[in-house]
C-alpha cells in the first residue's frame, strides 16, 4: 500500500531516500508501493462506501491515504514516523480533505483504536499476530479489514483442515472472523523491493462473536498444536499436558469445596467464562508455526508418557476418556475443523476439565 511500511525478515541496515526527500529506512521496514495499479485494486476490493469511517494502519506519505479519502468518509491515519505525520498533514493541507483527515501518531498496538467501518493496512511484518489479534478483539466490531501481510503469513491466516500451513494461527483467526486471500503482490512492486513476496487478505469479524472465553480457547488449541501431527491421544498422554490438565481440575475441585461448605454456590462455567475479560488475559498468541506448532513426525515417545511404566493415573483415565466419548484418540489436530475442535472443548468442560 502506497506510502505504508512493511518489515521485511532479516532487514539490512540500509536506508534510501525518495519522495520528499524523507529518507526510507529498510531495516524498520519501510517500502513504498509505486504500482499505482495495486492501490486502484486494493481500494476496489475493500469496498468502501461514501459513509465509511476508514482506519489506515501505516500510511506514510500518503499515496494510499488520498485514494481512502476520495472512496469514504473520513480516514484516521495512525502513522509512527513523526517524519511521515509531518509529511502527511502537509500534503493535504490547504485541501478539501484536509477536514476529513485525522492523524494520529503513535504505536497502533499502543494506541486505543477509535471507532471505524474499515481498516485499510500496511504493516512492519513484525507486528502481525499482535495487530491481527487487537483488530480479532477491537470494539464495536468492524466491517473488515485489508491487509498486507508477508505471503506465508497470510498463508497460515486462510490455511484449512489438512493443509501443510494448518497452525494454530489458522484456528485462532477463524475462530473470530472469516479469513480469505484477495491477491499476491510480487516483491518488485515496491521501492525498495523487500526480499520476500507478500499477499493482501480480507478479514471480516464473525457476529456475533463466538461465546467462547478467549484465554482458555488459547490454552485448549496451545495444547493441541503442541505436536499437530500426533495424535490427540498421544499429545492429551504427556506428562506436561495431563500435569497442567490435573492441576487446574484440582483448583476448580477446591474452589467448588469450599464454595459448598459455606453454603456458597459456584457456577463453574461461568467462572470460567469471566476469566480472560481483561485485555491482559486476552493476549492470545497467534504466531503462525513457531514452537508450539513445529512439525513432528509420530515416534515412540514412551519416555514422556505418564504410563511408560505401566502406571495409569485416574486422572488420565479421566481425560482419555473425553477423547474416546468424541471418537478423537486418533485424529490429528492438523486436520480437525473449527467445529470440531469447539466441541471436543465442550466435552472436556463438561467433564470439568478446564484449559484456562
Amino acid at each position: 500500500m502506497a506510502g505504508g511500511k512493511m518489515k521485511k525478515e532479516r532487514a539490512k541496515h540500509t536506508s534510501a531516500p525518495y519522495q520528499g526527500g524523507i529518507t526510507f529506512h529498510k531495516s524498520k521496514g519501510q517500502h513504498i508501493l509505486k504500482n499505482p495499479l495495486l492501490v486502484d485494486s486494493i481500494v476496489q476490493k475493500a469496498g468502501i462506501k461514501s459513509t465509511d469511517v476508514i482506519l489506515e494502519i501505516g500510511p506514510g506519505t500518503g499515496n494510499l491515504t488520498k485514494k481512502l479519502l476520495e472512496a469514504g468518509k473520513m480516514v484516521i491515519a495512525v502513522e509512527l514516523d513523526p517524519r511521515m505525520v509531518q509529511e502527511l498533514g502537509r500534503r493535504f493541507q490547504g485541501t478539501p480533505f484536509s477536514t476529513r483527515l485525522k492523524i494520529i501518531q503513535g504505536d497502533v498496538l499502543k494506541t486505543d483504536l477509535p471507532y471505524f467501518d474499515i481498516c485499510v493496512a500496511n504493516i512492519p511484518y513484525q507486528i502481525s499476530s499482535p495487530l491481527t489479534f487487537k483488530l480479532l478483539f477491537h470494539q464495536p466490531a468492524f466491517r473488515c479489514a485489508i491487509i498486507m501481510y508477508q505471503k506465508e503469513f497470510a498463508m497460515r491466516l486462510v490455511a484449512q483442515p489438512g493443509d501443510k500451513l494448518y497452525c494454530r494461527l489458522s484456528v485462532n483467526t477463524q475462530l473470530y472472523a472469516r479469513v480469505s486471500h484477495l491477491l499476491k503482490v510480487g516483491k518488485n512492486n515496491f521501492r525498495p523491493p523487500p526480499k520476500v513476496d507478500s499477499s493482501v487478505v480480507r478479514i471480516e469479524p464473525r457476529k456475533p462473536r463466538p461465546q467462547v472465553n478467549p484465554k482458555e480457547w488459547d490454552g485448549f488449541i496451545r495444547m493441541c498444536f503442541i505436536r499437530k501431527n500426533k495424535t490427540l491421544s498421544s499429545i492429551f498422554r504427556l506428562k506436561n499436558v495431563l500435569s497442567l490438565l490435573e492441576k487446574n481440575y484440582k483448583t476448580l475441585q477446591a474452589i467448588q469445596s469450599s464454595l459448598s461448605a459455606s453454603n456458597g454456590s459456584l457456577d463453574v462455567e461461568s467462572d470460567i467464562l469471566r476469566l480472560g475479560d481483561s485485555k491482559e488475559d486476552q493476549k492470545m498468541q497467534m504466531d503462525g508455526g513457531s514452537d508450539d506448532e513445529v512439525e513432528v513426525e509420530d515416534d515412540d515417545d514412551e519416555e514422556e508418557e505418564v504410563d511408560a511404566e505401566g502406571e495409569v493415573s485416574g486422572f488420565k483415565d479421566k481425560v482419555l476418556a473425553v477423547l474416546k466419548e468424541g471418537q478423537f484418540e486418533e485424529k490429528r489436530a492438523s486436520k480437525l475443523t473449527q467445529q470440531e475442535f469447539l466441541y471436543l472443548l465442550s466435552l472436556f468442560n463438561k467433564a470439568g476439565i478446564h484449559f484456562s
